[in-house]
């Protein structure tokens, strides 16, 4: 681990130093790994800031910032900063590796059976039987969303009719004036059909 520690306006004390490398040391740990450090400390006024940057080998670099009344304090929030990106970096590499691919599941395929039927060999006769795959194929349900199959306004069942051919739509929604809430169907036949929702 190298470490590189500048003071701007600031006094490095060997606090500081020994706050900087503990945490680094720490750090070490976390990203199991060699790396760079630089940290750059500044007073401006009453503020001591604490910059903290590490460079892994063709990574991206974590940067740490921390900002307090006290050096000491300002450094150790940069560096629970880089130890919150590092548990994170670490987190997605494990993720990463850890991930199954997904495979995909064949399904068993069509077995077919000879068997012949009949009262004797002489006049049996071969016959298929198609034995299917034990899973059920299962289509997953495509939900839409939409305003336009839904009438804002109350109507009779005409002006409904006419609304769901100007709109084009299989399905069709609306409420009549006396409150009774009805869907207009339209059938694989192209016909339209009425139904009353209780």
């Amino acid at each position: 681990m190298n470490i590189e520690i500048t003071g701007r306006q600031t006094e490095i004390t060997p606090a500081h130093r020994k706050a900087v490398e503990s945490g680094l040391t720490k750090l070490t740990g976390i990203l199991k790994e060699p790396f760079k450090a630089k940290a750059i400390l500044a007073a401006e006024k009453q503020r001591r800031k604490a910059e903290i940057t590490v460079t892994r080998p063709r990574k991206v670099p974590l940067v740490g910032l921390g900002e307090s009344t006290d050096m000491v304090a300002a450094i150790g929030e940069a560096l629970n900063h880089l130890e919150k990106q590092a548990l994170k970096f670490n987190g997605r590499r494990r993720d990463t590796k850890r991930e199954d691919k997904p495979q995909w599941k064949r399904e068993a395929p069509e077995i077919e059976l000879q068997m012949s039927v009949g009262i004797a060999e002489n006049t049996a006769v071969p016959v298929v039987v198609h034995k299917f795959p034990h899973q059920k194929r299962t289509s997953q349900a495509h939900l839409v969303r939409t305003q336009d199959a839904v009438a804002l306004r109350p109507m009779t069942i005409e002006e409904a009719v006419k609304e769901c051919e100007f709109r084009d739509r299989d399905v069709f929604v609306f409420r009549s004036k006396d409150g009774v809430v009805f869907v207009i169907h339209r059938t694989k036949e192209g016909r339209l059909e009425l139904i009353e929702v209780p």
